[in-house]
């Protein structure tokens, strides 16, 4: 089974590559530029540079390798830049992924769209795949807009929304538990919010929620996250804990006080119920993904 995967150099990208090909599958690795991924030895695998922005980029690729499943995991995702870029966010989020439907339609793969917590407003937390969206930033609205499209899509489909995702960093990437590292080791303070909360996702988890999906076929939407209730202050300072750093170097502020171009939700996290009986999907503690994160 040939997958084509767009963002592969990401932080996702990277581990689902890795799982696709531990399982036998081919893997048509895209993005822009040259292959940052360590697996250009396996036989399975393949870089094809392709900007998913370019219809005819697009229409060529998918010429060339007939996919059977696309995994759209490509995006713009950092909100602030989201927010200050707004035509080149919906550019990127939603006309890309509207390029990608389109050449996918002409081979009827199965498509599968990687989506975020931030189609929600965060007024409830613990959302269900059938609660309604209503973003708050432009990030969250083009990532909804996108869902909207895949959700037109004439043959199988599926959509995994997933919330703050964390793991051990990949070339040209980072996230949050590395960040509080990286300052703390320095003897820097670092401010982090302590009124908005999330259920993070350890990376290899969600990777593996993704594959179960694509072996399945799994037509639906699906939350793939933690099961921790979790700040990310409160992540910070687990995460200097365990390193032994100073934690009074961790400022805990509110999101008023921290002010960033894109409002956040207050409150999101994910039941993860479908996920479970569907997919068989377990994600392990926040605590043993820290540990994992740092080994």
């Amino acid at each position: 089974m040939n997958i084509l995967i767009t963002g592969a150099n990401g932080f996702v990208g990277y581990f689902l590559c890795r799982q696709l090909l531990q399982k036998g599958c081919t893997v048509i690795a895209t993005g822009r530029g040259a292959c940052r991924l360590p697996y250009s030895g396996n036989p399975q695998f393949t870089w094809l540079p392709m900007d998913f922005t370019n219809p005819f980029d697009v229409h060529d690729v998918f010429t060339a390798v007939r996919p059977a499943v696309v995994v759209h995991a490509g995006a713009m995702s950092k909100p602030d830049i989201c927010e200050q870029n707004q035509w080149l966010c919906y550019s990127t989020n939603v006309e890309g992924t509207l390029n990608l439907l389109a050449s996918a339609e002409e081979w009827k793969s199965f498509f599968l769209f990687l989506s975020t917590d931030f189609v929600f407003d965060g007024e409830q937390g613990m959302y269900t795949e059938e609660d309604a969206v209503n973003p708050v930033n432009f990030y969250g609205r083009s990532k909804a807009d996108a869902e909207e499209a895949v959700k037109e899509y004439p043959y199988d489909w599926a959509i995994a929304r997933t919330v703050l995702v964390y793991g051990k960093p990949v070339p040209g990437q980072t996230n949050l538990l590395y960040t509080i590292k990286e300052k703390l080791e320095k003897g820097l303070p670092y401010n982090v919010v302590n009124d908005q909360f999330r259920t993070p996702t350890f990376v290899e988890n969600l990777a593996k929620g993704l594959v179960a999906i694509i072996e399945k076929r799994a037509a639906r939407i699906y939350h793939l996250s933690g099961k921790d209730i979790l700040t990310p202050y409160e992540m910070a300072l687990s995460a200097a804990h365990h390193l032994g750093l100073d934690t009074s170097l961790l400022k805990k502020v509110t999101a008023t006080e921290f002010a960033e171009p894109a409002k956040r939700p207050p409150r999101t996290g994910f039941q993860i119920t479908r996920a479970r009986n569907d997919l068989q999907y377990e994600p392990i503690s926040f605590e043993v993904g820290l540990r994992k994160t740092f080994a």
